[in-house]
Formats: C-alpha cells, structure tokens, sequence
C-alpha cells in the first residue's frame, strides 16, 4: 500500500463515523447497506503476542470481520498456532520491530499481549509510529513506565486501551452509582483478595540449563528476553510462568490487581496513593532458615495502601490487599453461611462505608450491598447487549475509538484508555515496590543479614519517589538490557 493511499485512508478513518461496528452486529454482512463496511474502511490490526491471551485480544479486536487483521507477531510460533489458523491471510513475524519496519504503513493499530515486561518496550515503539495501542493488563512492568506511556498517549495522540476489561463491563456503572447515591456512605476501608497465585511462586530460582524448545532459535529467545535482564530459556519462565519473576511479571498484584482494584479506584475517584506497607509469606526448605529469593515473587502477601480522601470520598481509605488464598475473614453484616464474594470467597472486593458494606466479584460483576440496618440491596439483572459482547465490547469499543480518532467523544468514553489505566496501574505496583523493598537485606555490625527494608513507606506520587527510605525507589523503574532501553524520542 502506498503512502499516498494509507494518508487518505487514515484520514477517511479519523473522519468517519464509527457507528459502523456498533450496527455490525445488527445487520448481516452480506447486506449491502448501512450495515456494511467496505474493506478499504476497515481498521487495519496487529497483533504484538499472538497466542493465550493475545489470541483473544485479536480475535475481538477483529469482531468478526469488522476489523482487518493484517499481521501477527510471536516469537514462539506454536503458541501462537490458533491465531495463525484464524486468520490465515495474515502476515507472520517472530520480530515486532521487523513487523512494524515492514508494515509500518499498513497498519493502523496493534494489538500488544505479551508478558509484562515486554509492554512498555512494544506500546512506546508502536505510539512513536503514530498506531494505536491496546495493551495487557497490567499495562507496564514498573511504576516509571506507567507514567511514561500516559504522557506518550497525549504526546503521540493516539488511541489507548488497558486489558483490564471488567472497566467496560455495565455492573460497575450500577456500583458507582450506589455510591454517588450515597447508599453506603462514606468509605474508610476497602478489601480486595484473591486466590492467585495459580502458576508456582515463591520457588528457588531455577539453575539449570535445559535446551531451548524447538518452536524458538536463540534469536527468538533473544527478543523474548527483550527488555529484561539476560537468563537463559527454562520452563519455568515460558509459556505463562514468567508471571512470578520480577525479572518478567509482577506477580498475583499484576495479575488481578487492574481486574479488583479497578473497581474501587473508580467508585472513589482514587489518585495517588500516599503510603503504603506490606508483609509477605515466607518458604522454608530449612529448619529455622527461610529461603532468600529477591528474584521471585512470594507465595503470599499482604498489603496495605492509603490514600488521601477525594472529591467522591471525604475519608482517608485504607485499600486492603491480600493474595495467596489469604482473605478477609465475614463481615458481621454478611451472613455467616452466606460467601463474601460470587466465586465462592476466591476473589472479591468489599467496600466498608459508614452506612454498609459493598461487595464486589471478579471483573466488577454482581455488585451487593448490606447495610447497617439488616437491609439487603441486589443489582436488578442487566439486559444491557453489552453483557452479550466478548469482554463486554472491551477491545471493539477500542477499535470503535481509533476509526473516530484521538480526541472524539468516542476516545474520550474508552472505560481504560492510558489517562485512566496509567495511575490505576501505578497504584498496583505500589504494591510490589513494597513487596520488594520488604525483602531487601544487608550485613549488620556482627556480619549478620538483616532485612532492613520492612518499613511503612511515604510516596510522593507527582515526583514517583518514596521519600523516608530511598533504597526503595530502585524499584521505581529498571535497568534496561544493553540495546533495549526504552526511549520517548
């Protein structure tokens, strides 16, 4: 495609009105009419992470035809083997960079789903290009890259959306709108919990050198090592259980956290938190010797993080956070036979205000109330056609927003876009900047290690630095790998 044909074509896209795919759905495409969408309109998709979760990504983002999906990159092909079979015209890459040198002007937007510390690097590379991005949650490794992919968005003006889609789904609007009703008064305290970690945690880092699998060259592990510090291929990193090594993910926090913590940021109208303290579970292998193993996320932990009263809320909140299968025992307004959350009591949320308590499931769904008066407030069931989408229409609202263009009221409704995603994101690494200043240690006068990090830290959000303990601000950012150091030109 010439430059000459993608400039008119990209101007017809910011130009043209995005109702198009919200009536995909309603008229058949073989109906010429209002309901179709020539191919030359169409937005055209990649896809950075092709296979687990990237499938889906771009399959939604695709919404069955009304979209172009023009390219898929992984580098490890077997993975990403259903996306290459549902959409077979596509082209297949192992390099992103390779993909967007070579694609650079027929591509719109880019789908970004590859583990954590791999997003910044994709998402700032695609938005200097001028694409759109829709990047996994949570959307950075690091709380210095959460902020600077925000003020890339604005920058670059493109169009932004976090995977966290329980954001687009109609039940939070019904939680928030409870609270602005006042029903549950003001809120000092929130719980969030879940069940994760699911994948090992809390492990010995892994010693020993095993063949590379034979769906990767070296060149392959290479790129999927990207950002990161230098380790060689074992199991234990890829497929998905990268997830428990700061090196790569960030742990149960990264996982869940934009799913249930979203939910409370956006009832409160939370920003910045100002303090936060953890304690985390220890691994014994030894009598009397706990494993040290700075390189991993722990088994377990717990959290607390405050944050100062806002517009929405005229209390300090205390926000909760446990995981490892640790939760919050019954609140005395919830029934003792009754479970304190719609999956059994695995993952949940509960808001404490002055008049009740609201509770909340996995992805903003089932929202309940119990209040101070024994009375009991359900959610009516939502007919809405959004509960019938794919993630609630959270990837197609995202490609709605691109064809309309940075700045339309379309982009501006985007329940997750970076301006959102970007301080929520923040917030939840908090977390594991606890979790990891909690495990620093040192010799002492006697020549004895101790773990000198285990303090309340004081956050200063507008400069991204704790200010009572400054070892704990290496955790802010990361050291990039020698020729993969993220750049905003």
């Amino acid at each position: 495609m010439s430059d000459n044909i993608h400039n008119s074509r990209r101007d017809f896209l910011k130009k043209g009105a995005a109702a198009a795919i919200g009536s995909f759905f309603i008229v058949p495409r073989h109906v010429l009419g209002k309901g179709f969408i020539a191919p030359s309109d169409k937005l055209n998709i990649a896809a950075i992470g092709a296979g687990g979760k990237g499938h889906s990504d771009i399959v939604n983002a695709y919404n069955n035809g009304a979209s172009n999906v023009v390219a898929l990159c992984d580098v490890d092909w077997a993975q990403a083997k259903n996306s290459f079979e549902k959409f077979p015209d596509a082209k297949k890459f192992r390099d992103f960079r390779v993909m967007l040198d070579q694609m650079k002007s027929d591509i719109d937007a880019v789908t970004i789903s590859t583990p954590d510390h791999f997003h910044a690097y994709a998402a700032m590379a695609c938005m200097q290009m001028g694409k759109h991005v829709y990047v996994q949650k949570p959307l950075t490794n690091n709380i210095a890259e959460a902020r600077m992919l925000t003020k890339a968005a604005r920058k670059y003006q493109v169009v932004t959306q976090m995977g966290n889609q329980g954001s687009s789904n109609p039940a939070q609007q019904v939680a928030i709108k409870w609270f602005e009703e006042g029903k549950i008064g003001t809120v000092h305290t929130v719980n969030i919990w879940t069940n994760r970690p699911v994948w090992p945690q809390g492990i010995p880092v892994p010693t020993t050198k095993l063949p590379l699998i034979e769906s990767m060259s070296p060149a392959d592990w290479d790129v999927w090592v990207g950002p990161a510090q230098w380790v060689d291929y074992h199991p234990l990193y890829h497929p998905f259980k990268w997830r428990g090594w700061w090196n790569f993910g960030t742990g149960a926090l990264g996982d869940i956290g934009c799913h249930t913590i979203d939910s409370a940021f956006r009832i409160l109208g939370l920003g910045y938190p100002s303090e936060v303290e953890c304690s985390v579970g220890a691994v014994f292998i030894k009598d009397w010797t706990p494993e040290y193993i700075p390189e991993g996320c722990p088994p377990s932990s717990h959290v607390e993080v405050k944050f100062p009263e806002t517009k929405k809320n005229k209390s300090a909140v205390k926000m909760i956070w446990m995981d490892g299968g640790i939760r919050p025992m019954h609140p005395d307004l919830i029934p003792a036979n009754t479970p304190i959350s719609n999956d059994g009591g695995a993952n949940g949320i509960i808001l404490t205000g002055s008049k009740g308590i609201m509770t909340i499931g996995m992805y903003g769904n089932d929202p309940k109330i119990y209040l101070n008066n024994g009375d009991v407030i359900e959610a009516p069931k939502n007919n809405s056609p959004v509960t019938k989408l794919p993630e609630y229409g959270h990837q197609i609202d995202w490609t709605v927003a691109c064809k309309a263009g940075f700045g339309s009221k379309e982009q501006k409704a985007l329940s997750s876009s970076f301006d959102y995603a970007g301080p929520l994101t923040e917030t939840v690494l908090m977390g594991n900047l606890a979790i990891r200043s909690y495990m620093l240690r040192k010799k002492n006068e006697k020549g004895n290690l101790d773990f000198y990090g285990r303090n309340k830290l004081l956050w200063n959000g507008n400069d991204m630095k704790v200010t009572n303990f400054d070892d704990a601000n290496q955790f802010v950012g990361r050291t990039y790998r020698e020729g993969w150091k993220i750049v905003d030109a």
